[in-house]
């Protein structure tokens, strides 16, 4: 029997994309006739609060994410800051004063997070479109097809676009035109994550991890794999309970070291260039880390925030004050860790300590998309479509 917990999670098959509903009513009927445990996330607590955050702007984008809570995080390139809804609309905004500088409507739902590079915006589609749109009055440069919905966002180095799709497979586009490159398919388990990886992408390299635990090192030249290696192995007899999503975003450090998050797995580190294993440390994570300094910040799938040791993944320290409030992944902002809950809430977190010193509410719709940080801003997007820029003192 698995806890409620695993309600809130929206799980897929590679033809079948179940909703929150379907799934949550099915878990909870079986998991309440056994007497199981009510999820029940922690209540928020008052604390002596050493950072304030400051509302600078908001404005509204759309309606919002949509039902399903489609990940389309905002992005910021320069003194632009990019937001959209589920519906199609894309929005750029001053990052300083909120001033609306265009906004468009697509002809086709977006589902993935943004990504804002070289004076373009690139994003997915639930039919299986990438577009890349200019910066300047998003116009459409180019429309290319994959082979399905895109969750992820479309990741970029100097020639390509790496996209990876809800099918596991691994499509690179011309970033000039949208011209296919080549293709690159892994194998799918029956039941996965509502979510896919997202590539890391580098020039000569991509790194991608996969819904069966695994974790590929991509030659960007011809999409051959240089090296595999599983990151997380499947246990137990049901699909649910085999669950080992590598969801996050691999992240890579100029000397060489690559670090992973798997679901129902371990955080690990490896050697980028042959994929060694240097540690690993049990914790199960769907969500991207960041690395401030040598720590590597980790948001786990009960919502704890842990600061690793990046040289051994020992734990620096570890806070639970947050516990099964369905965080996002985590961002950095001018020395604290920034995180949005199921309520609303912006929390910061001293990056060094690990300890509470700040927060705000942003709306009651709750945020589940990585908030977009720079210096001392951070742009949050809250599930209504509400994009609030917050400045954090002192």
């Amino acid at each position: 029997m698995i806890t409620t917990r695993f309600s809130k999670l929206l799980f897929s098959k590679p033809t079948v994309r179940l909703t929150v509903g379907a799934v949550a009513l099915a878990l909870l009927v079986g998991c309440a006739s056994k007497g199981e445990p009510a999820y029940t996330p922690k209540e928020l607590r008052s604390f002596a609060e050493t950072s304030s955050l400051e509302s600078v702007w908001s404005r509204n984008v759309g309606d919002g994410l949509g039902r399903a809570r489609y990940p389309i995080a905002p992005a910021r390139e320069g003194e632009t800051i990019f937001a959209a809804d589920a519906d199609g609309v894309v929005a750029a905004f001053n990052a300083d004063n909120g001033n609306r500088e265009w906004e468009i409507e697509l002809d086709t739902p977006i589902s993935s997070a943004l990504n804002a590079i070289a004076g373009q915006l690139y994003l997915g589609t639930r039919n299986g479109e990438v577009i890349a749109l200019d910066q300047r009055d998003g116009s459409v440069n180019w429309r290319s097809r994959v082979s399905s919905e895109v969750l992820a966002a479309p990741q970029a180095n100097q020639q390509l676009l790496l996209v990876q799709s809800v099918d596991g497979q691994i499509t690179a586009l011309d970033r000039a035109s949208g011209e296919e490159r080549w293709v690159y398919t892994s194998s799918q388990p029956s039941l996965t994550l509502r979510g896919t990886g997202t590539p890391m992408v580098i020039d000569p390299v991509s790194f991608v991890g996969f819904a069966n635990g695994q974790l590929a090192t991509l030659d960007n030249r011809n999409g051959q794999p240089l090296w595999e290696l599983q990151i997380a192995t499947p246990r137990g007899r049901s699909d649910v309970d085999r669950l080992v999503d590598l969801a996050g975003q691999p992240v890579v450090t100029p000397d060489g070291r690559l670090f992973v998050t798997s679901y129902n797995g371990n955080v690990v580190a490896l050697e980028a260039t042959r994929g060694g294993v240097l540690w690993e440390s049990n914790l199960s994570s769907r969500h991207t880390p960041i690395l401030v300094g040598n720590i590597l910040l980790v948001v786990t799938d009960d919502s704890h925030v842990v600061g690793l040791d990046a040289d051994s993944g020992q734990e620096v320290w570890r806070n639970d004050d947050l516990e099964d409030r369905w965080l996002t992944a985590p961002a950095f902002a001018d020395g604290r860790v920034v995180v949005g809950d199921f309520e609303g809430y912006v929390h910061l977190l001293d990056a060094r300590e690990g300890t509470l010193v700040g927060r705000t509410r942003v709306h009651k719709s709750g945020i589940s998309v990585r908030p977009a940080t720079e210096g001392s801003t951070i742009h949050v997007q809250a599930n209504n479509g509400r994009l609030e820029t917050l400045e954090v003192t002192p």
